[in-house]
């Protein structure tokens, strides 16, 4: 007997998202070697659910040929999307606007039809709420926690968080330098949306200054005043890691619209508003702003990201096997293990101000502003 089993990644791209579809499909085709064991079949959504959504169906078999060596590359080969949530679709209207329909039902009808044994959903929190949502009405789901922001808080690290971190760092390594050449206070602006762990990691690593994070509202005339001793001793430049989602004590996080059938706003230009607000502060310093962007998406996943995510690709499938669904995969005290799609998605995994990583880094002459 055949049983079938469907993979989809939704959200951002994270480096690790081949390396979990390479492990369910290599851990499943392990399951056919002998007569005796139920064979698998893998099939992957092209771009989260629109690939069941759409018509016609883009629906693709994951063979050995097709996966083959996919765990060093960056991105997804099933494409992704952050405009797919079944439960709120974006619907173009005829007069350019953009309406939000609940298309969960019609996907579950749609999900029976093609008779799979097992759904694996790959992502983040949005992902998984999703996969809880799914589940409730009876679809056999299996979730795969995805974050660069590692901002899910039933998972000790999720993949491509390590890679994101380790991008940062070199790029912060490269702006030291030409800060201390030029005397300059330079802004790094890195992601996160709601949670600063890349920034404080990245700042830790690169033996920042001052770091501001979202979970720590900043006030600008420490900053400055910060600013001002650095040049006072003699040093003379300054290295500032802000996270996209930092926002100062009188003030509002920096965002724009979204995109037309975007859920969420558009976060970016911190770095560019901190420089401003630095200046008009009395900052004497000579500032330069860079902004890593999506570069910290992108690219080979580290070996470290890259052994998580096959870890996780496996569970998956065992999780699978057992009929174990309503479960999300999780990385808890160095052990593979699984939690309830209901835990996963309870609250966010942000940086406690009490927490030893924030004061082992004030510790070590780190600012936020507070």
């Amino acid at each position: 007997m055949t049983k079938k089993i469907l993979i989809l990644t939704g959200g951002g791209d994270a480096p690790g998202l081949n390396a979990v579809i390479r492990g369910v499909c290599k851990r499943a085709r392990r399951e056919g070697v002998s007569g005796t064991k139920e064979e698998w079949e893998v099939y992957g959504s092209i771009e989260a659910f629109n690939g069941v959504l759409s018509n016609p169906q883009e629906i693709v078999k994951l063979t050995s040929k097709r996966t083959a060596g996919i765990h060093v590359k960056g991105g997804t080969i099933l494409k992704t999307t952050n405009k797919g949530n079944p439960i709120q679709f974006p619907v173009p209207q005829p007069d350019g606007t953009v309406r939000f329909t609940d298309r969960s039902d019609e996907l579950v009808k749609k999900l029976k039809e093609l008779n799979f044994d097992a759904i694996i959903n790959i992502g983040g929190d949005g992902s998984q709420k999703i996969s809880k949502t799914l589940f409730d009405k009876g679809m056999p789901m299996i979730g795969v926690p995805k974050t660069i922001d590692n901002d899910l808080s039933a998972t000790d690290l999720t993949f491509g968080f390590q890679t994101a971190v380790q991008i940062a760092t070199d790029s912060f390594d490269k702006l030291v330098t030409t800060a201390e050449s030029h005397h300059r206070t330079m802004i790094m602006e890195v992601m996160g949306r709601d949670a600063g762990w890349i920034a404080l990691h990245t700042a830790i690593a690169g033996g920042a200054e001052i770091c501001l994070i979202p979970e720590i509202p900043y006030d600008i005339n420490k900053l400055v005043r910060k600013i001002d001793n650095r040049y006072k001793k003699g040093r003379g430049f300054v290295n500032i890691v802000v996270a996209e989602g930092a926002k100062p004590k009188q003030g509002t996080i920096t965002a724009s619209a979204g995109e037309k059938g975007s859920e969420h706003v558009r976060l970016g230009g911190v770095a560019y508003q901190l420089s401003r607000q630095l200046k008009e502060a009395g900052c004497q310093a000579e500032i330069r702003e860079t902004v890593l962007g999506h570069v910290q998406r992108g690219g080979t996943p580290i070996a470290f990201d890259r052994v998580l995510a096959s870890l996780f690709g496996v569970k998956a499938f065992e999780l699978a096997l057992e009929k174990n669904f309503g479960r999300m995969v999780a990385l808890k005290n160095n052990a593979i293990t699984s939690v309830s799609l209901e835990d996963a998605t309870k609250e966010y995994n942000t940086l406690q101000q009490d927490s030893y990583l924030v004061q082992a880094a004030k510790g070590l002459g780190i600012t936020f502003g507070d």
